[in-house]
């Protein structure tokens, strides 16, 4: 089934003009919830608004948005209001500069969009894609949407174009403010933990072969809740902490990694031809 848009936009550097559309590049339904229901008749709960000065119920009408520019004081704004401080969107991709793609972190990722041409623009997508892989670089520019302004990465995918939406510089925390301790790191050691590191290695990142387990388990749950059955589990023990010697411990994984057996290649599957009738 063909990929549905989700929004339509324009690319721009210099003077060339791309028209696109945005595509999800992911699920939003692998997600599960659970809402909030009346024990005594089984009803879904409304969500109500409380004034935490009286305590009453405000009703929608009544509510206001502001922002608190001190503790405890608030700047009120209209709806009217609210609309003139959002950016003014006219969905275009500008892209500002073309930078090498292994200068772009990964910490600055937020979202990923994959873009396809509209109507018209079919050649210059594939040109500017054409572009970006014979140069090893990407777009670097801004995407003004829904009242909000974006930073984003225009870089080559396959045989089309994603669009990646990257954090701001300020909303990214330093490394440098983690705690990191001391702590010498030992030859021995060292040679132990690269062998363990090799033993499990593989050449490439195969994503079908991981699966979400506590989706799937809670899934399993749901079955047996709604057949009657009694899920409730008994408590887990939390694992304690424990001082370990590090040369033991790699030792000992070493060898335990040398007893899996190996994964055997799922059988290839005989061809049947078809007899004509």
């Amino acid at each position: 089934m063909a990929a549905r848009a989700i929004a339509s936009a324009t690319i721009s550097f210099g003077l060339v003009s791309i028209p696109v559309k945005l595509y999800s590049s992911s699920e939003s339904s692998a997600s599960l919830t659970f809402n909030w229901i009346h024990k005594g008749c089984g009803s879904r709960l409304r969500q109500q608004y409380i004034c935490a000065k009286d305590g009453t119920v405000i009703e929608k009408e009544d509510m206001v948005k502001g922002y608190e520019f001190s503790k405890g004081q608030y700047v009120l704004f209209t709806p009217e209001e609210l609309k003139a401080l959002e950016e003014k969107g006219d969905n275009t991709v500008a892209i500002s500069e073309f930078v090498p793609s292994d200068k772009v972190e990964r910490i600055y990722l937020d979202k990923v969009y994959y873009l396809g041409p509209d109507k018209g623009g079919e050649r210059a997508y594939r040109l500017l894609r054409e572009a970006m892989r014979e140069t090893k670089l990407v777009g670097l520019g801004r995407y003004a949407a829904r009242g909000k302004q974006y930073l984003v990465m225009v870089r080559p995918m396959e045989t089309g174009i994603a669009l990646e939406q990257l954090h701001y510089a300020d909303e990214i925390r330093l490394f440098a403010e983690v705690p990191l301790g001391d702590g010498a790191v030992k030859k021995e050691e060292l040679k132990l933990a690269v062998q363990l590191v090799k033993q499990v290695a593989t050449k490439d990142f195969k994503p079908q072969s991981y699966r979400d387990e506590v989706r799937e388990r809670v899934l399993e749950l749901i079955e047996k809740k709604k057949a009657g059955e009694d899920i409730t589990q008994a408590p887990v023990e939390e694992p304690k902490t424990q001082i370990i010697d590090l040369m033991e411990a790699l030792k000992a994984s070493l060898a335990a990694a040398e007893k899996k057996p190996a994964k055997r290649a799922a059988p290839a599957r005989k061809k049947v031809a078809a007899r004509g009738r």
